[in-house]
């Protein structure tokens, strides 16, 4: 475990700016699709 974590290296600025911008694209498509879910069965319920 010890050797491990001397192995490992802190991420820089560009990494971490890399890995936010993707965890908030995921959180933007699941957002979406839920709007789009959300849309779809109120449709279907105003006209059944």
């Amino acid at each position: 475990m010890i050797q491990m974590l001397k192995l490992s290296k802190k991420s820089g600025r560009d990494e971490y700016l890399l890995y936010l911008k993707l965890t908030l694209l995921g959180l933007a498509a699941v957002g979406v699709i839920g709007f789009i879910i959300k849309l779809i069965s109120s449709v279907i319920k105003l006209y059944f």
